[in-house]
């Protein structure tokens, strides 16, 4: 075992211990064993991972980051501000996650299979230059397709089981929606945006977006887990694809899409109180 897996496991045997030892204490003590699900499955790393979005803001405006002056690195900070965000998966967390689903995805993601996945996964998530990863990604995938490789229907299978309820699209949807509603109330956006003509607008063009988030994502995993065996995949699939799991992963991934609404929304707020075309 490296240092680093050295390092991994022994921060997995405290995380686990601080769970058996507050097993049906306090409240706090069971934030305390959320805290410890956070941090064994990276779901906290993949909170963080939402400031990154902040960059799409202007984007579906029609407009970049210059546009909005030099406070617009502060004002995204303030925003997506990485312990307010964690406070509110936890809040969450702590109404929604029974005792047998956290034990179940604990179980599996501190294994060493499972760390060595979070490990991956924590540093794709922070990853800033999104368009090299995506090349990457797709150049594997165009080779694992060449060599009809059985690695390709492991990778579809693992984003199936992630998403097991076919949610993603109407999530970001939902997020657009609510991002571009809030602009419109702020003033951001010139006129009245009517919220049927929007979802109108949004589901003309669902299966686009379904089909180039579903090549997205099979890149994005390509890429993620390129360092892994065959087997490895499988196993992960193979995972996913237990119910329980299933169960943490919409439950997961509705808090990181309520989240990430929510603080867009707040973000479009603020962004009334710059002033585009500020000079740098």
């Amino acid at each position: 075992m490296g240092e680093a897996m050295g390092r991994a496991a022994q921060r997995v045997l405290a995380l686990l211990a601080v769970m058996v030892l507050t097993a049906g204490a306090s409240m706090g003590a069971d934030r305390d064993r959320l805290e410890a699900f956070l941090n064994v499955t990276g779901f906290d790393v993949a909170l963080e991972s939402i400031a990154l979005s902040a960059a799409d803001a202007p984007v579906m405006l029609g407009m970049s980051a210059e546009d909005f002056g030099i406070r617009w690195k502060q004002i995204t900070e303030e925003v997506f501000d990485t312990g307010q965000m964690h406070d509110m998966a936890m809040d969450i967390l702590d109404k929604t996650l029974s005792e047998d689903l956290l034990h179940h995805a604990v179980g599996f993601y501190a294994s060493d299979l499972g760390q060595r996945l979070v490990e991956v996964e924590n540093a794709a998530h922070m990853e800033t230059d999104d368009e090299a990863k995506r090349a990457q990604g797709e150049e594997i995938v165009a080779g694992l397709l060449e060599a009809g490789s059985v690695r390709l229907e492991y990778l579809k299978r693992m984003n199936a089981a992630i998403d097991s309820a076919g949610n993603a699209v109407r999530a970001v949807q939902e997020i657009q929606l609510r991002f571009l509603l809030a602009a419109s109330d702020a003033g951001v956006i010139d006129r009245r945006l009517d919220e049927d003509a929007l979802r109108a607008l949004l589901k003309e063009n669902e299966a686009e977006m379904r089909l180039r988030m579903q090549r997205s994502a099979l890149a994005n995993s390509a890429y993620t887990y390129r360092g892994f065996s065959d087997e490895d995949v499988l196993a992960y699939a193979e995972a996913l694809e237990d119910g329980k799991m299933q169960q943490v992963y919409d439950l997961m991934n509705a808090i990181q899409w309520e989240i990430m609404a929510n603080r867009f929304e707040a973000l479009a707020l603020k962004m009334a109180d710059l002033n585009p075309g500020e000079e740098l």
